[in-house]
């Protein structure tokens, strides 16, 4: 074997890499005992939605992990899956797969390199320090001879991080542009120091929306760690349902996916419940990274006016502030966040699909959205909450 040669493996369960060398390329900033930047890539996540039955058979996600080996280290892995449809992907390719079948072809399965359920940017080339520029062009060549090889229609990378879109568009992938609503922490003290930096009336609105939710009739109370039981995962997993039947139909995580956060996670997450009498009436459930809040699941009993607001998005401002973090990521979608203090902004994914006469149809495409995307975001942050001048806030 050459020095530079590289042997590259698929794993159908992360049950067959040992997690220390998983998480030395997926969160090598861990190392110093702090969070990892963001916990959706640890093994410890990914084999929670395994060991759950969220993936796996019968979810329409299939693991195909994909490591790449240097003299038997692993030196880079990515988080990839055969998929049969394309719900809980966040990025939306129906459009690219009713085409594909009209002209006769088989759009699925298809390869999604992605964090299943999971609309957060993150590192998608999980690389060892030292390997990153070796590492992420195997992973990429793997991916791609992967597709070819099983005849596949498409390989879809989504949410990558902005270096992870350069890299890949320089390896001939195809860029997407798709927008999300983020809170930048502008290094308040307070949500107070937050508010002052929105206009009169944007103040007043929020101001008065705390006001009613926190009235309810009960308490809000946020868990993490030891503070985490059973009973708490019992009261959401019931919220979890009934957001999930109305949104998706069914929902994408099972009961077990939230037993095994609860064993093996709990330092992760962020459980915000409204609480009456000692009973759950809502939550908003909340993953830690290192230096960003990412909301992810709300669901609630009982109606409950602006409480939806108070816990998904006004108590992440206020755990982030108080953690020094320095954004909160809402999830995806909900224009209704801008008024909030969320602000637009562009995520990446990246595409390859073999048939050259469909690619370049879906790069025209892409090239057009992207152009949308931008002027969208540009009209959106002009409507934002914050101030725009001395004369606005006089009138």
């Amino acid at each position: 074997m050459s020095e530079t040669e590289i042997e590259l493996h698929v794993l159908s369960s992360l049950l067959d890499i040992d997690a220390e060398a998983w998480d030395a390329c997926a969160c090598p900033e861990a190392s110093d005992g702090g969070p990892p930047n963001d916990p959706f890539t640890t093994h410890r996540f990914l084999l929670a939605l395994e060991r759950s039955g969220s993936v796996g058979a019968g979810s329409g996600w299939h693991p195909q992990y994909l490591t790449a080996r240097k003299n038997g280290e692993v030196i880079a892995c990515a988080p990839l899956y055969a998929k049969g449809h394309s719900q809980g992907e966040y990025i939306f390719d129906h459009n690219w797969a009713h085409a594909y079948e009209r002209a006769g072809g088989d759009y699925y399965p298809k390869l999604q390199l992605a964090v299943p359920f999971t609309p957060a940017t993150g590192r998608r080339f999980l690389l060892r320090p030292g390997f990153e520029e070796l590492g992420a062009q195997a992973l990429v060549q793997g991916a791609v001879q992967l597709t070819e090889q099983n005849d596949l229609s498409s390989m879809h990378i989504t949410f990558c991080t902005e270096d992870e879109r350069a890299a890949g568009a320089a390896l001939g992938l195809m860029e997407r542009s798709s927008q999300q609503y983020h809170w930048f922490n502008r290094g308040y003290a307070t949500f107070h120091d937050f508010l002052g930096d929105l206009s009169s009336r944007k103040r007043k609105t929020i101001r008065k929306e705390r006001k009613i939710a926190q009235g309810f009739g009960g308490t809000i109370n946020a868990y993490s760690g030891d503070d985490l039981r059973s009973e708490h995962w019992d009261a959401f997993w019931r919220f979890y349902q009934d957001t999930g039947a109305r949104k998706w139909g069914t929902p994408y995580l099972t009961r077990g996916f939230f037993d095994q956060v609860q064993e093996t996670m709990r330092d992760d997450v962020l459980l915000v419940l409204a609480e009456r009498d000692g009973v759950p009436v809502a939550g908003a459930l909340n993953f830690i990274g290192r230096d960003v809040l990412y909301g992810r699941y709300w669901g609630s009993s009982e109606h409950h006016p602006m409480l939806h607001f108070e816990l998904c998005y006004y108590q992440a401002i206020d755990h982030a502030i108080a953690r020094g973090q320095s954004r909160v990521e809402a999830g995806a979608q909900g224009d209704h966040k801008l008024a909030r203090g969320y602000l637009p902004v562009t995520c990446h994914s990246l595409h390859y699909i073999p048939n050259e006469g469909f690619r370049r149809a879906v790069d025209q495409f892409l090239q057009a959205e992207a152009r949308a995307v931008e002027e969208d975001i540009e009209v959106l942050t002009a409507y934002g909450p914050f101030k725009r001048s001395e004369v606005e806030e006089q009138e």
